[in-house]
């Protein structure tokens, strides 16, 4: 007989791809994840791992149970949602993955409101970036995310995730206040080509979108800095250089900063997805329901 837990260890390990991501997923040590794929192996009476370099990787009997794993969670994850439907209860752990302004500037009041209204939920955050979040999500790893794209540049989505919008969040151009166009009502981006920028870290969905934006329109951005938004916003300050810093990340502009609205308007889309298979949850739908309602309230 094959042991779910163990199932599930060999899922995450397929979807990870190194016992070490898989034991950090699974918030074990990499010698425990690899004590459950060895009685695993046992029970298989065949081996479902071999060594590939300094790495494993799984052979091809290991990937076909990892297949099946796959199903058989998802079925089991279908029933659970099912019954929980049924007893119309929100109840039980909710483990949430959010990218860092959001985290910062949305789910604390989120959290406290699910505390209140469901003292029988206990939602478990973890800040994490959108491009993670997506692939821990459809591993399992993650019962939900909240995430965002850009509107000119849209991210794909795997199949078997269900997605809602929760809004758009508007960006503004941070310029140093001394900036010759700093006293202007809108500003396009084409105006501070010349200018060094401040970027998020490369790899991350921001820079991404800042490096694709101004490639498309013909030009290179000088990426000077890179850093999260609030220390992207003292750089600004400093006067050593321009960033694009979306509303929900500018609640505190320090001193010597002026945003500007970016014409045409710049947004990103804010979504909440989740794994098909616990689309019935009652505790997933009442916490996208008071996702939605915290951003609806901000105006």
């Amino acid at each position: 007989m094959l042991d779910l837990a163990r199932l599930r260890v060999l899922h995450t390990v397929a979807g990870h791809g190194t016992l070490a991501a898989a034991a950090q997923a699974l918030h074990l040590t990499p010698s425990a994840v690899s004590q459950q794929m060895s009685k695993l192996e046992r029970e298989a009476g065949c081996a479902l791992v071999e060594r590939n370099g300094r790495g494993l990787r799984l052979t091809e009997e290991g990937l076909a149970l990892a297949d099946h794993a796959r199903r058989i969670l998802a079925a089991v994850e279908e029933a659970e949602a099912d019954l929980d439907d049924r007893r119309g209860q929100v109840r039980g752990r909710l483990s949430v993955g959010a990218f860092p302004t959001a985290a910062r500037g949305l789910l604390p009041e989120v959290l406290l409101a699910c505390r209140t209204r469901f003292p029988g939920l206990e939602v478990r955050l973890c800040e994490v970036e959108p491009y993670q979040a997506t692939a821990r999500v459809t591993a399992g790893d993650l019962d939900l995310a909240v995430s965002q794209d850009w509107t000119n540049m849209p991210v794909a989505l795997p199949d078997r995730v269900r997605v809602r919008k929760v809004g758009l969040d508007h960006a503004d151009v941070a310029l140093p206040a001394g900036h010759p166009l700093a006293g202007r009502a809108s500003i396009a981006l084409e105006a501070l080509r010349e200018d060094p920028w401040i970027a998020s870290t490369a790899g991350t969905i921001c820079h991404d979108w800042l490096t694709t934006t101004f490639r498309t329109a013909g030009h290179e951005p000088r990426i000077l800095h890179q850093a999260e938004f609030p220390t992207q916003l003292a750089l600004v300050a400093a006067g050593l250089g321009v960033a694009v810093v979306p509303r929900l990340a500018a609640h505190a502009v320090p001193d010597g900063v002026v945003l500007v609205p970016v014409e045409p308007t710049l947004s990103r889309r804010i979504f909440a997805l989740w794994r098909e298979e616990a689309d019935r949850r009652p505790s997933v739908r009442a916490f996208v329901d008071m996702l939605c309602r915290a951003w609806a309230d901000r105006g």
